[in-house]
Protein backbone atom coordinates (compact mmCIF):
# COMPACT_ATOMS: atom_id res chain seq x y z
CA UNK A 1 0.00 0.00 0.00
CA UNK A 2 1.37 3.54 -1.02
CA UNK A 3 1.97 6.14 1.89
CA UNK A 4 -1.16 8.35 0.37
CA UNK A 5 -3.31 5.19 0.73
CA UNK A 6 -1.99 4.10 4.32
CA UNK A 7 -2.72 7.69 5.05
CA UNK A 8 -6.85 8.08 3.90
CA UNK A 9 -7.26 4.30 5.53
CA UNK A 10 -5.68 5.13 8.83
CA UNK A 11 -8.03 8.30 8.90
CA UNK A 12 -11.06 6.71 7.31
CA UNK A 13 -11.34 9.28 4.81
CA UNK A 14 -11.76 8.56 0.95
CA UNK A 15 -9.22 10.03 -2.27
CA UNK A 16 -11.93 12.69 -3.06
CA UNK A 17 -12.86 13.68 0.72
CA UNK A 18 -9.46 14.20 1.02
CA UNK A 19 -9.13 16.44 -2.02
CA UNK A 20 -12.45 18.25 -1.06
CA UNK A 21 -11.07 19.36 2.25
CA UNK A 22 -7.71 20.32 0.28
CA UNK A 23 -9.66 22.98 -1.69
CA UNK A 24 -11.17 24.58 1.10
CA UNK A 25 -8.06 24.44 3.25
CA UNK A 26 -6.09 26.09 0.29
CA UNK A 27 -6.98 29.32 1.53
CA UNK A 28 -6.71 29.23 5.10
CA UNK A 29 -3.44 30.74 7.05
CA UNK A 30 -1.96 28.58 9.83
CA UNK A 31 -3.32 28.83 12.97
CA UNK A 32 -0.76 26.70 14.92
CA UNK A 33 3.11 27.06 14.61
CA UNK A 34 5.66 23.88 16.31
CA UNK A 35 8.11 25.96 18.39
CA UNK A 36 11.63 24.52 19.42
CA UNK A 37 10.11 22.47 22.00
CA UNK A 38 8.29 20.65 19.03
CA UNK A 39 5.17 18.86 19.77
CA UNK A 40 3.69 19.82 23.64
CA UNK A 41 0.98 19.66 25.58
CA UNK A 42 0.45 23.24 25.05
CA UNK A 43 0.59 22.63 21.64
CA UNK A 44 -1.61 19.93 21.42
CA UNK A 45 -4.14 21.86 23.34
CA UNK A 46 -4.33 24.55 21.13
CA UNK A 47 -4.78 22.30 18.36
CA UNK A 48 -7.58 20.84 20.14
CA UNK A 49 -9.22 23.95 20.80
CA UNK A 50 -8.37 25.36 17.29
CA UNK A 51 -10.02 22.12 15.62
CA UNK A 52 -13.20 22.16 18.29
CA UNK A 53 -13.74 26.09 16.61
CA UNK A 54 -12.89 25.51 13.18
CA UNK A 55 -13.11 22.05 12.17
CA UNK A 56 -10.27 22.52 9.27
CA UNK A 57 -7.01 24.03 10.36
CA UNK A 58 -3.30 24.33 9.06
CA UNK A 59 -0.73 24.15 11.31
CA UNK A 60 3.02 25.15 10.45
CA UNK A 61 5.90 22.82 11.48
CA UNK A 62 9.71 23.07 12.15
CA UNK A 63 11.50 23.13 9.17
CA UNK A 64 14.34 20.79 8.58
CA UNK A 65 14.38 16.77 9.06
CA UNK A 66 11.46 15.75 6.92
CA UNK A 67 11.03 12.43 8.39
CA UNK A 68 10.95 13.97 12.22
CA UNK A 69 8.65 16.81 10.31
CA UNK A 70 5.99 13.92 9.32
CA UNK A 71 6.46 12.22 12.56
CA UNK A 72 5.16 15.49 14.70
CA UNK A 73 2.37 15.34 12.29
CA UNK A 74 1.25 12.27 12.86
CA UNK A 75 1.63 12.25 16.12
CA UNK A 76 -0.42 15.67 16.54
CA UNK A 77 -2.88 13.89 14.53
CA UNK A 78 -3.31 11.14 17.34
CA UNK A 79 -3.23 13.23 20.12
CA UNK A 80 -5.96 15.35 18.72
CA UNK A 81 -7.93 12.57 17.13
CA UNK A 82 -8.35 14.19 14.14
CA UNK A 83 -7.39 13.47 10.17
CA UNK A 84 -4.09 14.52 8.60
CA UNK A 85 -5.81 15.64 5.42
CA UNK A 86 -2.41 16.39 3.46
CA UNK A 87 1.18 17.96 4.09
CA UNK A 88 3.12 19.79 1.64
CA UNK A 89 6.50 21.53 2.76
CA UNK A 90 6.17 22.31 6.83
CA UNK A 91 2.73 23.12 6.70
CA UNK A 92 -0.25 19.99 7.33
CA UNK A 93 -3.93 20.41 7.41
CA UNK A 94 -5.87 18.53 10.10
CA UNK A 95 -9.82 17.89 10.27
CA UNK A 96 -11.86 16.60 13.19
CA UNK A 97 -15.68 17.31 12.43
CA UNK A 98 -17.59 18.79 15.45
CA UNK A 99 -20.10 16.53 17.17
CA UNK A 100 -22.33 18.95 18.45
CA UNK A 101 -22.33 21.17 15.11
CA UNK A 102 -20.21 20.57 11.96
CA UNK A 103 -19.96 23.51 9.82
CA UNK A 104 -18.18 21.33 6.69
CA UNK A 105 -20.04 19.25 4.84
CA UNK A 106 -17.79 16.59 2.93
CA UNK A 107 -18.93 14.33 0.23
CA UNK A 108 -19.69 10.66 1.06
CA UNK A 109 -17.31 8.63 -1.26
Amino acid sequence: MEKSAAAAAATGLSERQRRYLRGLAHPLKPIVRFGNAGLTDGVALETERALHDHELIKVKGPGGDREARDALFTALAGSTHSALVHRIGNVAVFYRARADLSRIVIPDT
